[in-house]
């Protein structure tokens, strides 16, 4: 019988977290009685809220209880605070490079504008690094709710500061609205400047949304993409090209994409070739950090420690991790596959 390692010691990159949503729920706690919030009962309770995110009030309902979370981050103090405690949470589950998503005009009203509240954040990932070892970049991340002309200046402000520190440029919030297309002009600033795309598709929307990802954002990751599963010649493509999914299984069932664990096509996609980043997503909302993905995949999967390896191998592979942390990453893969 083969030996059962513990995944939280497997060498990983993270490639899908949000700054919110990768809150502790004990901070979260504790900013909102600093400031006087008054958070929803279901943020409260100790327990990963009810969520179903497949229709309109389901998602209308987990914007509300992100945003309420959202509100409790005032200084930046409390940035620093969530993104030391987003990487010792990740450096406990075993990644060795995180990038985390933000969009930051979220912050800005309450950080002095959208110039400095970027700033802020970035100063945090400085000092997280530092004190954390961890390395760490971010994926600034448009709205799809909000108008292109949005996404352009944020595409602007990441490039012209690609050298603190950003890596990426996403497109986050409900697929249902915004068509990919409407964002083409700022994701093209945003690959001009050096910065991979990677934004978000196939999760509450089918394969389309993926293809549209592809053809009118030049996608290199796609957020989610687990629904390109339906669809075998849209899954040879993303093999083919070596598009990395991140996929995030937790976070599909907790919002309804799926019934259950067992149902997220992992095998699907991991059979086709197709490369995938597991990722938390949003742990504050869905219980659940990194190294429980990886054993979603071993217990409702069936994957065997080999095959474990070869997921956070391509974790890394997808990353935007510097080379020299990537070969160190891939010889600690080896190392705990062969411990």
């Amino acid at each position: 019988m083969e030996r059962v390692r513990d995944v939280s010691e497997l060498p990983k990159a993270h490639l899908h977290l949000h700054f919110t949503g990768s809150m502790r729920s004990t901070t979260l706690l504790e900013l909102a009685d600093k400031y006087g919030v008054r958070l929803p009962d279901a943020l409260t309770s100790g327990e990963p809220p009810k969520l179903r995110a497949t229709d309109e009030r389901g998602w209308f309902r987990f914007q509300r209880l992100y945003d309420a979370a959202r509100s409790c981050l005032r200084e930046p103090e409390d940035i620093r605070r969530l993104v030391r405690e987003a990487a010792e949470e990740d450096i406990r589950d075993g990644s060795g490079w995180l990038e985390i998503q933000v969009d930051p005009t979220s912050y800005a009203p309450r950080l002095g504008g959208l110039i400095p509240a970027l700033e802020v954040i970035l100063d945090a990932v400085d000092c997280a690094v530092r004190e954390t070892g961890l390395g760490m970049r971010v994926l600034v991340a448009a709205n799809r709710m909000k108008h292109p002309l949005d996404a352009r200046t944020l595409a602007r402000l990441a490039v012209r500061y690609a050298d603190r520190g950003i890596v990426g440029f996403g497109l986050s919030n409900d697929e249902r609205r915004g068509m990919a297309r409407d964002f083409d002009r700022a994701f093209a600033i945003a690959r001009d400047g050096g910065l991979l795309s990677a934004p978000h598709g196939g999760e509450l929307t089918g394969p389309a949304s993926v293809r549209d990802c592809l053809d009118d954002l030049h996608a290199s990751r796609i957020g989610h993409g687990v629904r390109a599963a339906e669809d075998p010649r849209l899954l040879k493509r993303l093999a083919d090209r070596g598009i990395t999914c991140e996929v995030c299984p937790a976070s599909n069932v907790a919002l309804g994409v799926y019934e259950k664990a067992a149902d997220v096509p992992l095998r699907t996609l991991f059979e086709a070739g197709v490369p995938m980043a597991l990722g938390a997503d949003d742990p504050l909302l869905f219980g659940s950090r990194l190294a429980a993905q990886y054993e979603i995949a071993r217990r409702d999967h069936a994957f065997t420690d080999a095959e474990l390896a070869e997921l956070a191998r391509q974790s890394i592979r997808g990353s935007a991790a510097p080379e020299d942390v990537r070969a160190k990453l891939l010889a600690g893969v080896d190392d705990w596959l062969a411990a």
